[in-house]
């Protein structure tokens, strides 16, 4: 798999742009201007990895929470990302009545998810079903974190893809921790992907901090899947450097020395040094980049915080029907 060198720098902009979007709401939450952020840092190799073998518009999916830089390259714009950071009206997800970060594009293929966690898979095998009966050689991505891979709507969804050989890639980014519980108090198998095998489908653990393996191995499974093999499950194994979210202390459960020993394999810096040493990145080329994330942010913050809050009564809907059908 040869990558030419411009789609090798576009994937470089799209990390970037990520983690300094990422970076920002850190910043705004820390300056009390927005309540709440939960993040992707750390996991942008494992977003634009995956979102690199797909083709947005065409394939779906089915996000959860952290999914930031897969969100952007499917079409969200970081100023839909910063209106729902500051609940403003136009949100794109769900009208600023769901907490930040719970994904849904309608106009991009990307589905809407509910709060608790891992019920988003038998969402994508439906999905998926859907696609096979009406003979599309769509793909659905759908992805979750290894602490919800404990929760039986994970079983039941990918059992369910296996037994139909369904359009359906299952990402787990393991990050190693679910919220505080190390992964090895989370299950009792040194990898997620071992489970694949209880599925009857490919199961394959990738370096998450890693773009290009990341790729290397979405690429293999969206092929197999396109030509009718089924679904397969990717464990790609990453770390988050911040906490689980702004609201919570990692200090309580794991030391700084090891916060710190991951940082050494950041995996934007990784990959900035990789095109560096392919003589792809002059340093000239990246303080463009730079300034170029900077600016968008810029631009979505300036926007989101100009933005009106939504009217009152719009919390009020769809939660209801307006009008009740009785038999």
């Amino acid at each position: 798999m040869e990558l030419s060198k411009e789609t090798l720098l576009e994937m470089y902009y799209a990390m970037l742009r990520s983690r300094r979007l990422d970076e920002r709401s850190w910043v705004l939450h820390r300056q009390g201007k927005i309540v709440f952020h939960i993040s992707g840092m750390g996991h942008e190799a494992s977003h634009i990895g995956a979102a690199f073998a797909l083709k947005p518009g065409k394939d779906w999916f089915v996000p959860y929470y952290r999914d930031l830089g897969l969100m952007l390259c499917f079409g969200l714009t970081p100023r839909e990302f910063m209106l729902s950071l500051y609940g403003k009206k136009g949100e794109a997800s769900s009208g600023a009545r769901q907490m930040p970060s719970h994904f849904g594009l309608r106009r991009c293929n990307v589905v809407s998810t509910s709060a608790p966690v891992a019920t988003q898979i038998p969402h994508a095998a439906g999905i998926g079903l859907g696609m096979k009966m009406r003979g599309d050689d769509a793909v659905v991505l759908t992805c979750i974190g290894e602490g919800s891979t404990s929760q039986g709507e994970w079983y039941e969804g990918l059992n369910w893809a296996a037994v139909h050989k369904l359009p359906v890639i299952c990402l787990v980014q393991n990050n190693q921790y679910a919220i505080s519980v190390p992964s090895h108090l989370q299950m009792a198998v040194p990898n997620v992907a071992d489970r694949a095998a209880a599925f009857g489908m490919p199961g394959l653990v990738v370096d998450g901090n890693d773009v290009l393996a990341v790729h290397r191995v979405m690429k293999e499974a969206v092929d197999r899947a396109r030509r009718g093999g089924g679904p397969t499950l990717i464990e790609s194994k990453t770390y988050r450097p911040v906490p689980h979210s702004s609201d919570d202390d990692d200090r309580s459960y794991r030391s700084r020395e090891e916060v710190n020993e991951w940082k050494k394999r950041d995996p934007l810096l990784l990959f900035k040094a990789h095109l560096e040493s392919q003589g792809y990145l002059p340093a000239a080329v990246n303080d463009d980049y730079e300034r170029k994330a900077v600016a968008e942010v810029d631009d979505a913050q300036k926007f989101a915080e100009s933005a009106p809050y939504p009217e009152i009564e719009w919390a009020l809907g769809p939660v209801y029907a307006e009008e009740a059908h009785h038999a």
